[in-house]
């Protein structure tokens, strides 16, 4: 099965359309620098998403942060200087990426996959996952929530040599950002693939596994299309449910 990410995001987005009117003016703020065609393409679909939920998108440099800080919501829009400075005094009530160990949310990505097992009917207890990666957009709360629905998990990177571990996964979720790494000789039949490594191959936004290997899946995410449009969404139910709790 592969996942039309783009359709899951719609209906996420036409719900939240209808909570819309429980607010007034919402904005949120987006800490970032000039970046390569992967970072434009994020903002690029974040402001789409905005747009349609009448939220206003304000770019602002990471010297600005208390600029920031008068939005509902902030992204610190990785790769950027300082990130762990600026994450660092990232209020918890503004954090949507849930970046900080405080968040009142939960990771986008990590919300993402929690709706893809729960619509493909996957059940992590008891199953041997693997997460390539252990960045904090990715890897750490994809693990971390796997490991909170019961799953066996490792935490591997490309640089200890360690994908040949992936050959005994039922899941594995792609965060190295390494175009194509993963090929379908790698995988076990009928595994579980959620790949969450987008970065830039030759202009085009490319996953770490080829695009083959949603011959080998049970469940395949593509890149673009995939796990992308749904975390995207679900920054704007953190959006929500933080500016919720702001207003009581």
């Amino acid at each position: 099965m592969i996942i039309d990410g783009r359709q899951i995001a719609e209906e996420i987005l036409s719900a939240l359309e209808k909570e819309r009117g429980a607010f007034g003016a919402l904005t949120l703020g987006v800490l970032m620098v000039s970046g390569d065609a992967a970072t434009e393409s994020f903002i690029k679909i974040k402001s789409r998403a905005a747009a349609r939920l009448d939220v206003e998108v304000r770019r602002f440099g990471p010297g600005e942060m208390q600029q920031a800080l008068t939005c509902d919501g902030i992204i610190v829009q990785m790769p950027i200087p300082n990130a762990e400075a600026l994450i660092a005094a990232l209020p918890p009530e503004k954090d949507v990426d849930a970046l900080n160990k405080n968040s009142l949310v939960r990771p986008p990505v990590a919300e993402a996959i929690a709706e893809i097992l729960k619509r493909t009917g996957v059940k992590p207890r008891g199953k041997r996952a693997v997460v390539v990666g252990a960045g904090r957009l990715v890897g750490a709360p994809a693990a971390k929530l796997l490991h909170e629905l019961g799953a066996d998990v490792e935490v591997v990177t490309n640089r200890d040599g360690s994908l040949t571990s992936l050959k005994t996964a039922d899941i594995v979720v792609l965060g190295a950002g390494e175009p194509g790494l993963v090929k379908p000789e790698m995988l076990k039949k009928g595994v579980v693939l959620v790949d969450a490594g987008t970065s830039e191959a030759g202009g085009k936004l490319a996953g770490d596994a080829d695009p083959s290997c949603a011959d080998v899946c049970s469940v395949f995410t593509p890149v673009p299309g995939g796990i992308g449009p749904i975390a995207v969404a679900m920054i704007f139910k953190n959006l929500f449910v933080l500016a919720k709790a702001a207003r009581k």
